[in-house]
């Protein structure tokens, strides 16, 4: 799987590289039909800290598969939208194995 990540209003992060490509890795382990991670890092600014946004897009087998968290740390937001990857390829897993 090629895995993409940019920063947008920010500078690049190696330690959030290195984060999100070890979970990646595993979930393109876990799910060999992966063929694309797209990762943004997004910081706006918001009145309650939570201005740090994670957005992931999945290339796979049908439609692609998408998750968003916002969380007042980037570590945090994208260990949350990993686990919202994770459930819907669970899913999508699942229907395959139905046809």
């Amino acid at each position: 799987m090629t895995i993409d990540i940019q920063y947008v209003k920010m500078s690049n992060s190696e330690s959030m590289n290195a984060i999100v490509t070890e979970k990646l890795e595993k979930l393109a382990h876990k799910y060999d039909w992966l063929i694309r991670a797209e990762v943004f890092f997004k910081l706006e600014n918001d009145k309650k800290g939570m201005g740090k946004i994670c957005e992931i897009q999945l290339s796979a087998p049908g439609p692609r598969i998408f998750a968003k968290s916002e969380d007042n740390d980037f570590e945090k937001a994208a260990i949350e939208t990993i686990h919202d990857l994770e459930r819907q390829l669970a899913k999508r897993k699942s229907s395959f194995n139905q046809h």
